[in-house]
């Protein structure tokens, strides 16, 4: 496009910017996104290739640039948002505080916070990951949310070193690591390695955290003591954590370290250690939840955890040991077993699980009292779809609760597919 002359915009401008400027005000009142643009492409520019390129223009000429494009950002069609994000960068680090106010305020809409994350991302500066991550504290848009993540992503290890100064001021550490916690490069490792052995627990739980994504030969002993931390959080996060790393099973030992979070005084954490326990895929971390799951202390919720955990082992041993614990269970516990008996998703263990319910059908004399339990045998069965099952399923479809026969009549008809 030609450079637009001062005289081609108005003989009142001597100063080819303030011509430019002109005529992209007059096009932004008259909605005219795309000449907008094109003016305020033509502004003067830096051609440094080392730094990012700049606009060459003074304080006032900066505001009315920037008054325009942000009236582009705000009004325009989403097609032609997109166009002036570009130019934004332009205008400098100077955008940075009132973009930021515009980003945090609920009441500007979606569209335009997106575009703003966007923008954003092209500085690496401690305000920029500030807003970013106060952002994700505070938004409930899980879109909005997953960009401001990923920008701060973009920013990456140029901003680690600004974070690493900002642990050391106390009106800061909680963002800065949290920051951290959202960068997730190689280059935090060192940072929050540090953050885990700070005085500040909520600190400490978001390290943890943190560095449970990555495989580092340093951090798996920094878990492992942290199974044994006196803040609950922190606790929790590390036996989620190793969970995560079944490959280090037996080189540290990890079913024996997590298995004493079953008995913690924290349901939380108990039901983390049984999650842990439970992708460790080996029978001695079934047993270990199987005698939790048989204590006459542990409490309701945390059996009924303990249940869905032997059930995600995906091992033989953890479906038999519900079948134990099934025949001895009453109530919501004997409902959870039949039910995850039924999601039983290894074609291998099918057979397994579908006989359990079997045995545990004859040895209740073919009876069980309640009838949402004969409705729960009847879903299951029908869902494992195995022929074992198809006398007790036939049996149930004689009971006295029509809906146990319609359950029943459904299974067997599953069954018949199946076969």
């Amino acid at each position: 496009m030609t450079y637009i002359k001062p005289e081609a915009a108005s003989n009142q401008y001597l100063d080819p910017v303030e011509a430019i400027l002109h005529l992209g005000a007059n096009a932004a009142k008259e909605e005219n996104w795309l000449s907008v643009y094109n003016y305020l492409q033509q502004l003067p520019q830096t051609k440094s290739r080392k730094k990012q390129k700049r606009f060459v223009i003074n304080k006032e000429q900066w505001q009315m640039t920037f008054d325009i494009a942000l009236k582009m950002l705000i009004e325009a069609d989403f097609q032609h948002k997109w166009s002036i994000v570009k130019l934004f960068p332009l205008l400098g680090e100077d955008i940075i505080p009132n973009l930021s106010s515009l980003v945090k305020d609920d009441k500007t809409e979606a569209d335009v916070r997106w575009f703003i994350c966007q923008i954003l991302g092209n500085f690496n500066c401690v305000a920029v990951i500030i807003t970013l991550v106060e952002l994700i504290d505070s938004a409930d848009d899980r879109e909005l949310v997953a960009i401001a993540g990923k920008t701060l992503t973009k920013i990456g290890d140029g901003a680690v070193d600004a974070l690493e100064n900002l642990l050391a001021k106390p009106q800061h550490r909680v963002l800065a690591v949290q920051s951290l916690y959202y960068i997730r490069t190689a280059k935090t490792i060192e940072p929050l390695l540090k953050v885990a052995i700070a005085p500040e627990p909520e600190l400490r739980a978001i390290a943890i955290q943190a560095l449970g994504s990555f495989h580092d030969s340093r951090i798996p002993p920094v878990l492992i003591k942290a199974l044994e931390d006196q803040a609950s959080n922190v606790r929790k996060e590390a036996a989620t954590a190793l969970g995560f790393r079944p490959d280090l099973r037996e080189e540290l030992g990890l079913i024996d370290c997590l298995r004493p979070l079953l008995h913690d005084f924290n349901l939380e954490v108990c039901c983390q250690s049984a999650i842990a326990l439970c992708r460790m895929k080996h029978e001695t971390a079934a047993i270990a939840m199987f005698e939790v799951l048989q204590a006459e202390t542990t409490p309701i919720s945390l059996k009924l955890d303990l249940i869905k955990a032997l059930s995600w082992s995906e091992i033989s041993p953890a479906i038999e040991y519900l079948g134990k614990a099934l025949v001895e269970s009453t109530g919501v516990v004997t409902q959870e077993i039949i039910t995850v008996l039924g999601r039983t998703a290894i074609d291998e263990l099918k057979l397994l699980a579908a006989e359990v319910l079997v045995d545990f059908w004859q040895s209740q004399n073919q009876r069980l009292e309640l009838a949402q339990h004969r409705q729960a045998l009847a879903s299951s069965l029908g869902e494992l779809r195995c022929g074992c099952g198809r006398e007790t399923l036939e049996q149930l479809a004689l009971d006295s609760d029509s809906k146990v026969k319609l359950y029943a009549a459904s299974a067997l008809r599953k069954i018949d597919a199946g076969c």
